[in-house]
């Protein structure tokens, strides 16, 4: 037994770890009497991946790349492949994965799981409308081979479906022509709610590219935006930086009622100073934690929670401010906060998160019953706009919420494997 903890540490709980390291072995090693899940590189910030006391397939070893092709950037591979491995080989060749997340220190497989999204919704959706082709392999050894073409209910069920489908063992995705790892950008200030979503429409016709930063301590919802495009010109790699690694896990979050204010405070002000036109090379960009390893070490031995949202654009300026409200009339406020907006297009996947409207990140340090509370009033704000929550970062989800936000979660039951279970299925879906 092996105690394991998803990224927000909230929980480490012993778990039986079973290395899937040969992909013609995995049929026979998750059969047997005791419900599993599978298990990639742990980024989930909540349960999702999580099988206390029970078999956790650990699928990091199901490593290879299996085929590429050059003329159309097809490429098909195993799936416990790192994103940060397929775009460190193949952005020099000039090809890259259409969509990534905020960390490309995910597999193939926990991507597809939880159909990931990225910084250009509006333009390509999310990982899931790139993925050509799955093979699962089901608990009672049976392998189904799905697609877009080929047991399209099955593809459908597979993406974001919460790895409750089957193990995926190996994926087909369609890359897209790059010009290079460097990108031309832009950094804007904004001092309100309104100004965001000015900026977040003006920008999808001409950049690929759009985020923010929103300070959440401010009811006015100031905040950066930052959007990008490829840069066609420059080809030569920069010389990357070493990686650093938050060394110890203090004994209290250094997120908190002290240094929260200050933080964000400096933050902003330091970023609307350096605001304006640059390049970037494409990782410091996409992925800005990934430089700290460890990084979720900062909120202490409680750990945290990760809450995001999607709402309709309807109502997408009052249920933010809403929700900012809440956050700084608590006084549990949240460093690491995003705001940016999906594109109108519907996602592949029937438990897919990305719905037309506008998404909102929040980290929140472990206050118990504090935070809780706080949580609570932030869901009764997402029910009332008709809203949801992102599985793949939540802890705590009622039920109702879940049942509230994924219309097709009936259909997709049909799929669901019976010798799968996880901490969270077992608390959204009653086994």
């Amino acid at each position: 037994m092996k105690s394991i903890s998803s990224w927000g540490r909230l929980s480490h709980e012993d778990h039986h770890v079973i290395p899937l390291y040969n992909k013609y072995s995995v049929a026979n090693q998750i059969q047997g009497d005791r419900v599993g899940i599978a298990h990639g590189m742990g980024r989930s910030y909540g349960d999702i991946a999580l099988n206390p006391n029970g078999p956790l397939w650990l699928t990091t070893g199901l490593n290879h790349l299996i085929h590429f092709d050059e003329s159309s950037g097809r490429l098909r591979c195993e799936s416990g492949v790192l994103l940060r491995d397929i775009q460190r080989l193949f952005i020099p060749r000039g090809w890259s994965l259409p969509v990534t997340p905020g960390s490309q220190m995910v597999t193939v497989g926990g991507a597809i799981a939880n159909d990931v999204h990225g910084k250009n919704h509006h333009l390509l959706g999310s990982f899931g409308e790139h993925v050509q082709q799955i093979r699962l392999i089901r608990t009672d050894g049976t392998a189904i081979e799905c697609g877009s073409k080929q047991n399209v209910e099955w593809f459908a069920a597979t993406i974001g479906g919460l790895g409750l489908t089957g193990v995926i063992t190996e994926a087909e995705i369609q890359l897209r022509p790059t010009f290079g790892p460097w990108l031309d950008t832009e950094t804007i200030p904004y001092a309100n709610l309104s100004e965001f979503f000015e900026l977040a429409d003006s920008s999808e016709m001409n950049w690929e590219h759009t985020v923010s930063w929103i300070d959440c301590m401010s009811n006015k919802g100031q905040g950066i935006f930052m959007r990008a495009n490829p840069n066609k010109d420059l080809k030569e790699a920069p010389r990357m930086r070493a990686e650093k690694k938050m060394p110890f896990i203090p004994p209290v979050s250094l997120i908190n009622k002290l240094t929260l204010r200050p933080f964000n405070f400096a933050y902003y002000n330091l970023r609307k100073f350096n605001s304006g036109s640059g390049i970037a090379h494409y990782e410091p960009f996409f992925y800005p934690l990934d430089k700290l390893l460890e990084w979720n070490r900062m909120y202490g031995p409680k750990g945290f929670f990760q809450y995001q949202s999607v709402i309709p654009r309807s109502v997408g300026h009052d249920a933010t401010q809403a929700m900012l409200k809440e956050i700084e009339k608590s006084d549990e406020g949240s460093f690491l906060a995003v705001l940016k907006t999906f594109g109108n297009r519907e996602s592949i996947g029937m438990l897919s998160f990305p719905q037309p409207g506008v998404t909102l990140a929040l980290d929140f340090p472990n206050h118990a019953a504090l935070t809780h509370k706080l949580l609570d009033r932030l869901d009764a704000i997402v029910k009332e706009a008709k809203g949801r929550i992102y599985p793949a970062k939540d802890a705590r989800m009622p039920r109702e919420l879940f049942e509230a936000g994924y219309p097709k979660l009936n259909e997709f039951l049909k799929y669901r494997d019976a010798g799968i279970s996880s901490s969270l299925s077992r608390r959204l879906l009653g086994s």
